[in-house]
């Protein structure tokens, strides 16, 4: 008999199991306790739970937890890890600490379908969404990580690994609902941070559904004829559909967005560039992180000067553009932004 993944079941559905097999309710509530507050992945570990009880698990379910496979540690802290799934895949996800902050970098999909020129993610093919269990893993196994290599707690949550999150809103807005919730882990929704390179309608539908975690945009250009060479996807979600989800989300929401932009030598750079970006990024209330970029294998795109990065970065201040200039962590382990590849 094929076994039911536990961590697929509601609490309401696992409490109805439990009756069916003869088992008050409230040891559901126990279970789920188990499963998501104190993040077990072994029906032996529940250790209020009576050993019979526990057979009748083991033979009924299964838990699919993701396990770390391998591990790499930058010269400046950055943990990278590749994480083996249920059915052999593989992802990354990456621990980076500060002196102020404990953030981990997460993925929401085998793969990635987007295409985009700069990112080492996009020249590998989607092979499947993650489930929303797989999300909350990562968060528990780099939360782990942090606690151990630095005696401090996980403090943020970006959804910039591996994958498109809007593509995967369901199980990703499923996750989140486990990485913050009471019976979860408890995490504010203000501490975790969704990154897309922008689907227009989901946009919307992140404001319609009012979902509170923060929302940033990879943009890196904003001109459509440019944004589409490097953002395939650019073609069906233009910078003016953007627009309009943007300012439908912000005026819904009253949140800010952040905007990440990535200088690219001789590409997006020029003054006339940085105009283009102070325009688009007025319509809204956001703000601009200027990220440098990291290189691939694949592409072969170069940073730009110091002198460049300055003046394009004052231009925007001038302009009253909220800017800051983001520095990349873990690239000697191909961990920064850009760079997950599962290599």
């Amino acid at each position: 008999m094929d076994k039911t993944d536990i961590r697929k079941l509601s609490l309401a559905e696992l409490r109805e199991q439990f009756v069916g097999i003869g088992e008050k309710a409230f040891r559901a509530n126990q279970v789920y306790e188990w499963l998501w507050k104190k993040s077990v992945t072994s029906f032996d570990q529940m250790s209020n739970i009576s050993l019979d009880l526990r057979d009748k698990l083991k033979n009924t379910y299964l838990i699919n937890d993701i396990k770390v496979d391998q591990t790499q540690t930058s010269s400046d802290g950055t943990i990278k890890s590749r994480f083996v799934l249920y059915d052999d895949h593989f992802i990354e996800g990456v621990l980076i600490p500060t002196e102020d902050r404990m953030t981990a970098c997460v993925s929401s999909q085998v793969g990635c379908s987007l295409t985009c020129k700069f990112c080492a993610t996009g020249y590998i093919s989607r092979k499947r969404n993650l489930e929303a269990d797989e999300i909350y893993d990562q968060v528990v196994l780099i939360k782990k990580q942090a606690e151990e290599n630095y005696g401090k707690p996980l403090t943020n949550i970006v959804f910039m690994g591996m994958g498109e999150p809007l593509l995967n809103y369901k199980n990703v807005l499923a996750g989140i609902e486990r990485i913050t919730s009471k019976g979860g882990l408890e995490t504010s929704p203000k501490r975790i941070t969704l990154s897309t390179v922008g689907i227009a309608k989901m946009i919307k539908k992140l404001a319609d559904d009012q979902v509170k975690v923060k929302l940033a945009l990879s943009l890196h250009a904003a001109d459509d004829k440019k944004r589409s060479s490097i953002i395939p996807i650019n073609d069906q979600n233009s910078l003016q559909s953007l627009s309009e989800s943007l300012r439908y989300y912000t005026d819904l929401t009253k949140s800010r967005v952040t905007f990440e932009y990535i200088l690219f030598d001789n590409f997006n750079d020029s003054q006339e560039d940085a105009k283009n970006l102070a325009k688009f990024c007025k319509q809204f209330n956001s703000k601009v992180n200027i990220i440098e970029y990291n290189p691939i294998d694949n592409a072969d795109f170069q940073k730009p000067s110091f002198k460049t990065l300055n003046n394009f970065n004052k231009f925007l201040i001038n302009e009253g553009v909220f800017v800051s200039v983001r520095q990349s962590r873990g690239k000697d382990i191909d961990a920064a932004c850009g760079q997950l590849a599962n290599k």
